[in-house]
């Protein structure tokens, strides 16, 4: 079935006098995300660094693009298929890693629904090492569909080793190093209510659950979870250095994507190093303030890759964004906060909606503009306005 037969489906369901479950447009799928969420959790999903300037300006930076018509084509079908890792993928979209994804759910397993939304909808997911659900019962219900592990690397090697081996063992597909989130960002929307999940104790069942972490501990954290906090505060953060690359890559077969990569050198490098894909990404503005949209640096970073796969998130928001950024060079564009609203909203099928609904905005877009392919969608495609 074509991606834009979503569309069809919603109104050939109004005859029979049945409207959508699910706002339509992110400005009510926002609003109604944040009357659904607890206060606390709503303003860390929401929230970025500093006055949030960087995140208003990646979600800015795709207006400043346009698509050129191309007429004549007829672009009655459409293939957004990619190939990837050795995988041909359904769509070049997927789910972002969020920490906190399974607390926007309503009943607090959001990693869980998550990846049921990736298994119906053939939408790989990266699944955050920062979860409520260990990422074993996380893997178990994506189906035949793709997933990635991120890791936050810890200063405890061997902790680090034990979580990759783990994803290796349960399928995950690659293992994606964020690079950028060592320590946290300042964050003014959190830090008025001296809110951090985590120190609460919420999303850390992959280290409670490991068991080079629980070696670490005098006492299993389900006894003393106070002391098993502390300790994750100990080794959470690793500020990586270049020499630490050949010993990321030496742990895994898998295919090995850096994530953060904003500057070209960095991705000639990395790439140089023997990773197996760049991460373009400035963490949807929630790390940094002041910093150039991601969408901006995006063209010199795949330039940089020379090849390799670039993956692209933060500030995508419609189907539309999602074209640009292919335009653009990326290989695949991740979704972060706009599935977490629909999460919030109705768990699976909130996530479903939201995945179901950019892509048919993207592929109807491909087909009114004149663009059968991904390979169409070149650079020159877009025009700056």
């Amino acid at each position: 079935m074509a991606f834009a037969d979503y569309q069809n489906e919603i109104y050939l369901n109004g005859l029979g006098g049945v409207l959508p479950s699910f706002p339509m447009d992110f400005a009510e799928l926002e609003a109604r995300a944040q009357a659904a969420l607890p206060p606390s959790v709503w303003s860390y999903v929401a929230g970025g660094a500093g006055d949030e300037h960087t995140q208003r300006a990646n979600i800015a930076a795709f207006g400043r693009w346009g698509l050129i018509p191309r007429m004549f084509v007829g672009a009655s079908q459409r293939d957004l298929t990619v190939e990837m890792f050795g995988m041909t993928l359904p769509s070049p979209v997927f789910l972002a890693p969020i920490g906190v994804i399974g607390l926007c759910a309503q009943d607090g397993h959001g990693d869980l629904a998550t990846a049921r939304a990736a298994a119906r909808t053939g939408v790989p997911m990266i699944a955050s090492t920062l979860s409520v659900d260990p990422m074993e019962r996380v893997a178990d219900e994506l189906g035949d569909t793709p997933g990635f592990f991120q890791l936050y690397t810890p200063t405890d090697r061997g902790l680090a080793e034990s979580l990759v081996h783990r994803a290796e063992r349960v399928g995950y597909k690659g293992i994606v190093v964020t690079l950028d989130t060592w320590i946290t960002g300042w964050r003014p929307r959190d830090l008025a209510t001296s809110n951090f999940p985590q120190l609460r104790g919420h999303c850390l069942a992959n280290y409670t659950s490991d068991p080079v972490f629980r070696a670490g501990l005098n006492r299993p954290p389900e006894d003393d979870p106070q002391a098993a906090i502390l300790h994750w505060t100990q080794i959470f953060g690793n500020p990586l250095t270049w020499k630490d690359l050949g010993w990321l890559r030496s742990l895994t077969d898998l295919p090995l994507i850096v994530k953060g990569i904003c500057h070209p050198e960095d991705a000639r490098r990395a790439r140089d190093a023997g990773v197996d894909a760049i991460y373009c990404s400035n963490h949807g503005g929630r790390q940094a303030n002041g910093g150039l949209p991601a969408l901006n640096v995006l063209p010199a970073v795949v330039e940089a890759a020379d090849g390799l796969p670039v993956l692209f998130d933060s500030g995508v928001r419609s189907g539309a964004d999602v074209v640009k950024a292919l335009a653009l060079g990326a290989s695949a564009v991740g979704i972060g906060r706009p599935y977490a609203y629909g999460c919030a909203l109705g768990g699976t099928d909130g996530i479903v909606h939201v995945l179901r609904a950019l892509l048919a905005e993207a592929d109807l877009i491909m087909a009114v503009d004149g663009y059968p392919t991904l390979e169409d969608l070149v650079p020159e495609a877009l025009q700056a306005v």
